[in-house]
């Protein structure tokens, strides 16, 4: 883990960090103990972060947005998990929704809808993930059916990020069952519409602050104008997408890793054993030598693959490489650096401690470490 000056980002980058990390520190940062035990992040703070310029960041000024590129993104993305927030959502909402309609939609959508979601009157989420239908999307059974110039959406989605918050939900939907993935289509519903309903918001190991929830299509009427792109092509989307999601997932984890080890090494050269520091003991400084050799590896992997979003070649197959590789690293990095806090490191007051439990689901978020394999696997055979 080096402190070398990054390449991959520029001055406009470093200049837009400076904000983002002021906003976070002031705005975000002190309520995070008190947004984990509500279990959600207020509307409010969304709106602030819209005014302070950390939604959407790669949206067009013509939509609304502040005309950025993928880099501005990854700052905001940083700078969140350098504070080590569990919450707000803000990655769902602008790297994935905000995404899906500023590439899939209509110049009608774009405009009807991004606008909101740039200064945050308007939240994300993205319905994906049924309770018999996880990674393997083609098994979903949430069916949109063809009535007039509606779609009935009859069906069901759990786990999903901004689902307590969200006013405009991406629904991927069965409008063909017989056409396996080529049957899979994205509908943005309205929350407000009659039939859509939320459940409870769900009570999770980490990341207590992002509102997670189940939701429910009873005879939902939405106007077949509120589909992506044509019929049929919602597969097609969320694979494209996907790789995006994935490198974003990637970057986050290779900053907690770097903050955690950051974290230790304060920690062990303070805390005192057998009548000396703990960063005195070989065992302390093998091991976070070889911690921080990986992450540094990750860095690198993590800035290349940024350089190839921003150009527009990212490969699925190297993000899903990323995906796995810093999340596994990232769990290993919070596991064997919370061994040095002792007790203190299991307190959940103690960053060390929250980040850790907030680790392990980046493991299954965004296609399992198991899928990410078998991506890979097919690309090798």
């Amino acid at each position: 883990m080096l402190d070398r000056p990054r390449t991959v980002l520029g001055e406009e980058h470093g200049i837009f960090r400076a904000s983002v990390r002021r906003f976070v520190e002031t705005e975000l940062a002190p309520h995070a103990l008190a947004w984990d035990e509500a279990g959600i992040v207020p509307r409010a703070a969304w709106r602030r972060a819209g005014e302070a310029g950390l939604l959407c960041c790669d949206v067009a000024p013509e939509y609304g947005g502040p005309g950025g590129d993928f880099g501005h993104c990854v700052v905001v993305t940083e700078e969140l998990a350098r504070a080590n927030l569990s919450g707000p959502g803000f990655v769902v909402h602008s790297d994935m929704v905000a995404t899906y309609i500023a590439k899939f939609g209509s110049e009608a959508q774009k405009r009807r809808w991004l606008p909101g979601m740039v200064d945050g009157s308007l939240i994300g989420a993205i319905a994906m993930t049924e309770p018999d239908a996880g990674s393997d999307l083609k098994g979903m059974r949430t069916r949109a059916v063809a009535d007039g110039d509606h779609y009935v959406i009859r069906g069901q989605k759990t786990y999903i990020s901004n689902g307590q918050n969200a006013d405009l939900i991406v629904t991927a939907c069965k409008t063909d069952t017989s056409a396996g993935a080529h049957g899979v289509s994205l509908i943005v519903v309205e929350a407000t519409t009659p039939g859509f309903r939320r459940g409870r918001n769900l009570a999770k190991i980490g990341m207590k602050a992002q509102d997670t929830s189940e939701l429910f299509y009873d005879e939902v009427r939405v106007p077949m104008d509120n589909r992506l792109g044509a019929e049929g092509q919602g597969f097609g989307m969320l694979m494209t997408n996907l790789a995006r999601e994935r490198l974003v997932q990637a970057v986050r984890g290779t900053i907690l890793a770097e903050e955690a080890i950051r974290w230790t090494v304060a920690h062990t050269r303070e805390r005192k054993a057998f009548g000396r520091t703990i960063a005195d003991f070989q065992n302390t400084r093998f091991v976070l030598a070889e911690l921080a050799a990986k992450t540094t590896a990750a860095r690198a992997m993590t800035d290349g693959l940024i350089a190839l979003q921003m150009d527009g070649t990212l490969d699925p197959v190297e993000a899903g490489m990323a995906k796995l590789f810093c999340t596994d690293l990232q769990c290993e990095v919070l596991d064997r650096c919370l061994q040095f806090f002792g007790g203190t490191g299991y307190m959940t007051e103690t960053p060390i401690a929250r980040a850790w439990a907030d680790a392990r689901v980046t493991r299954i978020a965004g296609g399992a470490a198991e899928v990410m394999k078998e991506i890979i696997g097919r690309r090798l055979f």
